[in-house]
C-alpha cells in the first residue's frame, strides 16, 4: 500500500469508484427533472430554507440552479442546462434528461467492462449522424411571410403547451410573436420589458407599444406630455450641501447660517440652470430630485422622474436613444432622447409612466397580470423561454416537429449506423439510438400512457417513412405533427444533441476524483 500523498482532508476516488459517483449524480440529477418534461409535466416546489420564499416551476434551469449539488457529474449538467438556457432559452430539461440517459446507457456497456473511450467513440459517430438526420428533416418556410408567421405561432404554441401558460397559449402565443417581429431580426430581448403587477387573471396580460417605467411623475408636473425630448441622468440634486463627515460649521448668526444657505441654493440653481440650458422638456434623474431643484424644473416646463431604477433606466435610454449623463457643462456632447408622447397610466392600483413613438420603434412593454406572485414569477419564466426561442428561430429559421418526432428521426438514423459500425464501438451507437428513444418514452410516461406501446407503433410508423409522426398526449395516440402544429425549433434541438453528447462524452472521460480542502490564510 502507498503511502498518502494527499495532505489532511483530501480525499481521492479511483477508477470504478469515482466512475459511479460520477453516474449515481448525473442519473439522479436526469431523475429529478424528467418528471417535468412535456406538456403533461409536472410542476417542483422550490422552499429556500431560512425564509419564506417560494418558486414552483417546472423550468429545468431554474429548478437545477436553485439546488446545492455537491457531485460534480451533477454540476456539469446543470451547467449545460444554464448554458442551454442561455443559447436558445428552451430546452433545458431535454438537454439535462438526455445527458442523464446517455450515461444510463454508458454504465450499461461499462458494467460489461467496455472501455469509456470506445463508448466515447461510439457516441460521437452517433452525434453527427443524428445531427445529420435532423439536418434532413428541418424544414425552411422564411420565404413565405404567412408561413413562418405560422411556424413562429406553432413554435410559441409548442413551447408554453409545457408551462404554466398552456390554459392560455394561444393568446399568449400571438402576444409573444408580434413582440418578437417588432424586433425586425435583432435577438436583443433588452427592447422586450416585461413588468408584473398582481391582480387580474393571466389572460389580462397584454402587449403595449413603447416603454412603461414604474415610477411615478413628481407632484407638479403634468401628467401627460408630447414631443418629449428627454435628458436621463445620475446626477446627486444635493452634491452641494456642506456633507463633509464629522466636519462642524460655526456661525456667530442666523444670518451668517443664511448666507451658506443662499451660496447652496445658488450652486443648485447654477446647476439646474446648465441642465435647463439644454432645451429639454423631460428630466429623468436616477437618483433623488429635491424640492428646491424640482420647484425650479417645473417652474421652466420641465416634467420631472426621480430616483428611476437602474434596470429601468438603462432601458429607457436605450429605447429613447439618450445617453445617461452625469456632467452638463457641454450641451452639445450630450445625446437626448425623443419619443412622441409620455402619460401616466393605471395598471390595478398603481401608477407608471408610459412612453409612446420612442425612437427605438422595436421597443414594447408586456405587462403580465396574474393571481399570485409565483403565478406571475412562472409566466414571465414561460413567456421568456418563447421569446428566446422565437427570436433564434427568426434568426436561424429552419424547424423541426415536436412531440417526440425529432428524436425518433434521429434514433432510426443512428440505429442504421449501427448495423455499418464494425466492432465494439456499435454497441455505443446503439446505445445512443436508445437514449434518444428514452425521451418519446418519458414524454409519454408523463401523461400516464403507456409508453412501450406508444413508442413502438412511434418507431413502426418511422420506419415505413412516416417521419412527420410524433406523440399526441392529448388523445393518447400517434399522430402527423406537421398537421396538429407541433412545431420546434432546428437551432434547440441541434443544440440539445450537442450539448448532451458532449457532456456525456466528459463525464465518462472520468477516472479520478480529488476532492481538497482550499488553503487555510493561517497555514505556513
Amino acid at each position: 500500500m502507498s503511502a498518502p500523498i494527499f495532505a489532511e482532508e483530501a480525499t481521492q476516488e479511483r477508477a470504478e469508484n469515482a466512475r459511479l459517483s460520477s453516474f449515481v449524480g448525473a442519473l439522479a440529477l436526469g431523475d429529478l427533472v424528467k418528471s417535468t418534461l412535456g406538456p403533461k409535466g409536472m410542476n417542483k416546489v422550490l422552499q429556500s430554507i431560512g425564509s419564506n420564499e417560494i418558486t414552483v416551476t417546472n423550468d429545468g434551469a431554474t429548478i437545477l440552479k436553485s439546488i446545492y449539488l455537491d457531485n460534480p457529474a451533477a454540476k456539469i449538467l446543470v451547467n449545460i442546462s444554464k448554458v442551454q438556457d442561455d443559447e436558445v432559452g428552451d430546452g433545458t430539461t431535454s438537454v439535462c434528461v438526455l445527458a442523464a440517459e446517455l450515461l444510463r446507457e454508458a454504465e450499461r456497456m461499462i458494467e460489461t467492462r467496455m472501455h469509456p473511450q470506445v463508448i466515447v467513440d461510439g457516441y460521437r459517430i452517433a452525434s453527427k449522424t443524428a445531427l445529420r438526420a435532423l439536418e434532413g428533416v428541418a424544414v425552411d418556410h422564411s420565404k413565405d411571410t404567412s408561413l413562418f408567421r405560422q411556424d413562429l405561432l406553432n413554435i410559441a404554441r409548442t413551447t408554453l403547451s409545457s408551462k404554466v401558460l398552456s390554459q392560455a397559449k394561444d393568446y399568449f402565443a400571438n402576444l409573444a410573436v408580434d413582440a418578437i417581429l417588432r424586433l425586425k431580426g435583432s435577438t436583443n430581448l433588452e427592447n422586450i420589458q416585461i413588468i408584473k403587477k398582481l391582480g387580474g387573471k393571466l389572460t389580462d396580460s397584454y402587449l403595449s407599444e413603447g416603454f412603461i417605467l414604474d415610477k411615478r411623475i413628481m407632484p407638479n408636473a403634468p401628467k401627460e406630455l408630447k414631443d418629449a425630448k428627454i435628458m436621463i441622468a445620475n446626477t446627486s440634486m444635493d452634491t452641494d450641501k456642506i456633507k463633509i463627515f464629522g466636519a462642524r460649521v460655526r456661525v456667530d448668526s442666523t444670518g451668517q447660517l443664511a448666507e451658506i444657505e443662499r451660496a447652496e441654493r445658488e450652486k443648485m440653481k447654477a446647476k439646474v440652470d446648465r441642465i435647463k440650458a439644454h432645451g429639454i422638456n423631460c428630466f429623468v434623474n436616477r437618483q433623488l430630485i429635491y424640492n428646491y431643484p424640482e420647484g425650479l424644473l417645473s417652474d421652466a416646463g420641465i416634467t420631472c422622474i426621480e430616483h428611476a431604477d437602474f434596470e429601468g433606466v438603462e432601458r429607457l435610454s436605450l429605447v429613447t436613444g439618450a445617453e445617461i449623463a452625469s456632467t452638463f457643462d457641454h450641451p452639445e456632447s450630450i445625446k437626448l432622447g425623443r419619443c412622441g408622447k409620455i402619460e401616466e397610466i393605471m395598471i390595478g392600483e398603481d401608477k407608471l409612466i408610459k412612453f409612446s413613438n420612442v425612437a427605438a420603434g422595436e421597443a414594447c412593454t408586456v405587462v403580465l397580470r396574474g393571481a399570485t406572485s409565483q403565478m406571475i414569477d412562472e409566466a414571465e419564466r414561460s413567456l421568456h423561454d418563447a421569446l428566446s426561442v422565437l427570436s433564434q428561430t427568426v434568426k436561424e429559421s429552419r424547424i423541426t416537429y415536436g412531440g417526440g418526432c425529432a428524436e425518433m428521426v434521429m434514433s432510426n438514423a443512428v440505429d442504421e449506423e449501427a448495423i455499418r459500425t464494425p466492432g465494439k464501438k456499435s454497441l455505443a451507437v446503439e446505445a445512443f439510438a436508445q437514449a434518444l428513444r428514452q425521451l418519446p418514452t418519458i414524454l409519454a410516461d408523463n401523461a400516464g400512457l403507456d409508453s412501450a406501446d406508444l413508442v413502438t407503433k412511434l418507431r413502426a410508423a418511422h420506419h415505413d417513412g412516416g417521419c412527420e409522426m410524433g406523440l399526441d398526449l392529448d388523445k393518447g395516440d400517434i399522430a402527423n405533427m406537421a398537421e396538429s402544429g407541433v412545431t420546434e425549433s432546428y437551432k434547440l434541438k441541434r443544440q440539445i444533441v450537442v450539448s448532451a453528447s458532449e457532456a456525456a462524452e466528459m463525464i465518462l472521460r472520468v477516472d479520478d476524483i480529488l476532492r481538497a480542502t482550499p488553503r487555510r490564510r493561517d497555514a505556513h
